[in-house]
């Protein structure tokens, strides 16, 4: 990948076709200066040590230097760079069902994109903390390990949708099994999970792994996603709804009861989504009562800096032009090697 850090520079590089016509004229006055005196090819007799080619390569030169220069300005940025930093913050693993149920349109636009809405906008409040993120339908999958790389996240976050797990239900306790086992070895600080659901159709003893997670002094915190009334699941590609074997439309509900549950057993919050941001603020306030300790993390920086060799390109073009003279040297010139 390849950028400049201030491309705005480069409309500087706009001066050197102005440099090429100014020197062009110049050559054209010149030639006609040396008119007025006589015959070209007389007056080239009459300055031997007078070299065109040398004055071209001289203008060259600086011609190379000065866009080398323009481009160094700009600030050429290439490749990317592994870096380790420290930072005070918390660990978040974050649990997303993906099950058909989250298309449901009770809140807007539907339970998945809120999800994923709330979600982001979180993340863009982290500052020094770690996050990863699992999906889960019928099964449970890691899509991000625990990082501190947050526009990994958001890019994992944005390309979620049902299709990714293809085994449907509500594993919600191997959710929260996997998560428990995702957070960083050994690290002393504060860990959370969040678990964002409608709660429909659970498979597993999900209250049973809360409590498992609340002994290790994991706080399990859930979304409930959609309204307890329920809504149709709509059918991607059509204007129809989700139909059960005897035609019936399927209405799904946000099971809220248990929801509530695994909250009380994991020690955290629930709270229910809706068209309004109250939700994200419960999980901020939430996250800033926890402890923040040291953490050391591995990130990658997008761009690193390669603005060396084009400086290096342009202080080797400058030196050549340095000294490189004008006219010929005499002093070669009377040396005959054959």
């Amino acid at each position: 990948m390849f950028r400049f850090e201030h491309p705005e520079f480069l409309y500087l590089l706009l001066i050197l076709p102005v440099l090429i016509v100014f020197y062009i004229y110049t050559i054209i006055r010149k030639r006609k200066a040396i008119k007025r005196y006589g015959n070209l090819l007389l007056m080239k007799e009459l300055m031997p040590d007078v070299s065109y080619k040398r004055q071209n390569l001289k203008f060259w030169l600086t011609f190379g230097a000065i866009a080398m220069v323009i481009i160094v300005i700009a600030g050429p940025q290439f490749g990317s760079k592994l870096e380790t930093v420290k930072r005070q913050g918390v660990e978040i693993m974050v649990c997303l069902d993906v099950s058909n149920s989250m298309l449901a349109e009770d809140v807007s636009p539907n339970r998945l994109d809120k999800a994923k809405s709330i979600l982001s906008r979180l993340t863009d409040g982290f500052t020094d903390d770690k996050v990863g993120l699992i999906v889960f339908a019928g099964e449970a999958f890691t899509q991000l390990p625990i990082t501190s790389d947050y526009i990994s996240a958001k890019m994992f976050l944005s390309s979620i949708d049902p299709s990714m797990v293809s085994t449907q239900g509500t594993a919600i306790g191997a959710a929260i099994n996997l998560a428990m086992r995702s957070f960083t070895p050994d690290e002393s600080s504060d860990k959370t999970i969040i678990l964002i659901t409608d709660g429909e159709n659970h498979e597993d003893d999900a209250v049973s792994a809360a409590q498992a997670a609340a002994e290790k002094g994991i706080h399990v915190n859930i979304v409930g996603m959609g309204e307890p009334q329920g809504a149709p699941i709509p059918v991607g590609g059509s204007s129809d709804y989700m139909r059960d074997n005897a035609g019936n439309v399927v209405i799904t509900k946000l099971n809220e009861q248990m929801c509530q549950e695994i909250a009380a057993a994991g020690s955290g919050l629930y709270v229910r989504a809706d068209n309004t941001n109250a939700a994200q603020r419960a999980l901020e306030r939430e996250i800033d009562k926890m402890d923040k300790s040291e953490l050391e993390s591995k990130v990658y920086s997008e761009y690193d800096e390669q603005f060396q060799i084009f400086a290096w390109i342009a202080l080797f073009l400058l030196l050549i032009e340095f000294f490189t003279m004008d006219r010929r040297n005499r002093i070669f010139k009377k040396v005959k090697l054959f």
